[in-house]
């Protein structure tokens, strides 16, 4: 097939089943202009790498016309891409270069909240209370009991309460007027998504996108949007910490929390917001598809989302939640498969994304992390559905830690000066490195840091250094990857569970058996003839260690 034929090496129609998912952060992938912050034109450029490395799409981050509070995740305008990152011709050039490389494009959507810059929250600040332009967002008044407070015991998932109050447009003074909801940052006021309009603006985004050629949409928040009429206060046990959204626990890594109770979170109507989209979907050639960003209490609540007329996927958190344990691992398998296979869907898997700690740190970093990350990635890549990458992993990136003065995350801005500050989604982020030995590592023409400081000593970790090193974390990506295209769309979705020990993974899946040791001592391998390895291995498996075996 020609090489400009998206579905070139794909031999399902559609492509999203059984695909590999690139994630590109767009302000730290490749800066084009020297400005230290990545744009378009910096991913068009890198394209190459991505073909090379062997994944099959790329999502890119929010690049809309944006005042940046949460960068990017706050849009000021969906139609358009803000300055920092290029032009509307940048994009069209991206996804057509993309589409030569028969690679596909994943744009990010925000529809839960707008930016306080929008146009339709400007004019809603400037009409006052009663009026239709503020009936597109969530404003209320203090509750009659309780003047003067905001109308629910709601918080934020970015600390603080959920609720900010504007001033009173009708008198001169600027009195204290009106509350708006903002369930994140209090740039980044709520849609009210009962309201008409909401639902036509978005259907009209999506057209504006699908015809410019995109290939599908990350929803952010999907599990938003829709909140319980009532705006009733939320019910908080007595074991959990107010507002957070968990059990009081000392885990502040930035996943959002769920309690027991959410009236702001996965209500039904929600999902009649993607059938509409589903059917909008269904108008243009291609497979075009949708993948929920949905944060839900079970497996079940998150297939939901991907029942035959709504999502095509929807993330599957559980892994990247999931501890370096081989039970946990198991579970999570068993349990993804089962939730997904009443509704007829594709299952997701993913370690790493831009709001988590990076799962080679999280496994316990250095040298140990490491080689728990190939050997997770490994047994990920081999399960039916799709695999979700996040940049840099496939250079064995760890978190970085960001110096509080250089902190940019409104996470962290918000809870900095409270007793339990959030550690923020900061680390993850830092710029990834392509080549040299200093600072900007050939993110950019620059010759200073980027917009979050890289740290010394990367220069082994380079693209450059990487590719001329047969042993390396990115040589491992690209074989793994190679390899999983021989039968990741053939092999079928059948999983058989293995009972090697208690501290081993082991599954089989159609011609390739899977194994790895989550313990603390070697293990004797099965039978099979060995197609890859995380780690050197001679007789028996490593610790550590992940393999692929031939045995069907």
């Amino acid at each position: 097939m020609a090489v400009n034929d998206p579905t070139a090496d794909h031999p399902t129609p559609e492509w999203w089943r059984h695909g590999v998912v690139y994630q590109v952060y767009v302000r730290s992938f490749a800066d084009s202009d020297g400005d230290g912050v990545g744009d378009l034109p910096g991913i068009t450029s890198r394209l190459p790498y991505l073909r090379e490395l062997g994944v099959d799409a790329l999502w890119i981050t929010p690049f809309y016309t944006s005042p940046q509070h949460d960068h990017g995740y706050d849009v000021a305008d969906y139609r358009d891409v803000d300055p920092r990152f290029g032009t509307l011709s940048d994009a069209d050039e991206l996804v057509r270069t993309a589409h030569d490389l028969g690679l596909r494009v994943v744009v990010d959507l925000v529809p839960n909240h707008t930016s306080e810059e929008h146009e339709w929250f400007r004019a809603a600040l400037a009409a006052g209370p009663g009026s239709p332009e503020r009936a597109r967002y969530l404003f209320r008044d203090s509750p009659a009991d309780r003047p003067g407070e905001p109308p629910n015991n709601w918080r934020s998932v970015f600390g603080g309460p959920a609720w900010t109050r504007t001033p009173d447009p009708s008198t001169g003074s600027g009195g204290p007027g009106q509350w708006y909801l903002h369930l994140f940052d209090s740039s980044q006021p709520d849609l009210d998504w009962r309201h008409p309009e909401v639902g036509e603006m978005f259907v009209d985004v999506l057209r504006f996108w699908l015809d410019r050629g995109v290939d599908g949409f990350r929803v952010d928040v999907a599990h938003g949007l829709v909140k319980e009429e009532s705006l009733r206060d939320q019910v908080v046990g007595e074991d959990e910490e107010p507002g957070s959204g968990a059990p009081v626990d000392e885990d502040h890594s930035m996943v959002e929390r769920t309690l027991r109770d959410e009236p702001m979170w996965d209500q039904p109507e929600v999902h009649d917001v993607y059938r509409r989209w589903h059917q909008v979907l269904a108008e243009y050639p291609g497979d075009r598809m949708m993948v929920a960003e949905a944060w839900t209490q079970t497996p079940e609540s998150m297939a939901r989302f991907v029942r035959p007329d709504e999502m095509q996927q929807s993330f599957n958190f559980a892994w990247l939640l999931a501890p370096w344990s081989a039970r946990a691992f198991a579970d999570v398998v068993t349990g993804t498969l089962a939730a997904v296979a009443p509704v007829g869907a594709s299952p997701t898997w993913v370690l790493s994304n831009h709001d988590v700690v990076r799962h080679a740190t999280r496994y316990g970093g250095g040298p140990v992390g490491r080689a728990r990350a190939r050997a997770a990635t490994l047994a990920m890549l081999a399960l039916p559905g799709s695999s979700y990458l996040y940049q840099g992993e496939e250079l064995g990136l760890e978190q970085v830690d960001v110096a509080p003065e250089h902190r940019q995350d409104p996470a962290w801005l918000r809870t900095r000066d409270t007793d339990r500050p959030d550690t923020g989604r900061d680390g993850c982020r830092v710029p990834i490195p392509w080549s040299g030995e200093a600072p900007p590592y050939g993110f950019g023409p620059g010759s200073g840091q980027p917009w979050l400081p890289q740290p010394a000593g990367w220069g082994p970790l380079t693209v450059e250094a990487q590719a001329a090193d047969p042993d390396s974390t990115l040589a491992f990506y690209r074989s793994a990857l190679l390899a999983r295209r021989s039968f990741a769309t053939t092999a079928g979705d059948e999983v058989e569970m293995l009972d090697l020990g208690e501290d081993v993974l082991a599954f089989r899946r159609g011609p390739v058996t899977v194994v790895v040791n989550c313990g603390a001592a070697p293990v004797p391998l099965p039978a099979g003839e060995l197609l890859l390895a995380s780690s050197p291995v001679l007789t028996d498996l490593p610790p550590d260690t992940g393999v692929w075996l031939a045995t069907g």
